[in-house]
């Protein structure tokens, strides 16, 4: 029996060290936040309750009608071949990101584009010559 005993020391000692050590572990996880409160926002159960975000794409020029290439918010390249001068265009997203991007040619000799993010001009420029060209890029909206 004490022969018995004596080696039975050893699995009852590594069974309180991992009962200890489990014990331990799960108290340092609740101390330093392993386990966070979940906090869910009453009232915003969809993406309508938030801010949209309004871009206005805008072509102007001398000429009576430009070919018009653009990105819509999703990202996907969007053509109007005749658009008539001035053309704007009004895109509303409640993405967190947008990449408005636009390239413009006028059948005249002066063009701008001008790319506004809610009520502020991001990005606006101007080209002359022949047949017209220009571009507008935000990177970042």
């Amino acid at each position: 029996m004490a022969k018995i005993l004596g080696h039975a020391w050893i699995p009852a000692l590594a069974v309180i060290a991992i009962a200890l050590g489990g014990l331990t572990v799960s108290q340092l996880r609740s101390n330093f936040g392993a386990n966070p409160v979940v906090v869910t926002p009453v009232g915003s159960d969809s993406a309508a309750d938030f801010n949209p975000k309004v871009v206005v794409y805008e072509v102007f020029g001398s000429g009576s009608t430009a070919v018009i290439n653009y990105l819509d918010l999703d990202g996907k390249p969007q053509r109007v071949a005749t658009a008539p001068l001035p053309w704007t265009l009004r895109l509303t997203t409640t993405n967190p990101s947008a990449s408005p991007n636009m390239l413009a040619q006028s059948d005249s000799q002066t063009i701008g584009c001008r790319i506004t993010v809610d009520d502020v001009i991001k990005d606006e420029r101007t080209a002359t010559g022949m047949n017209a060209q220009t571009f507008c890029l935000v990177k970042s909206a």
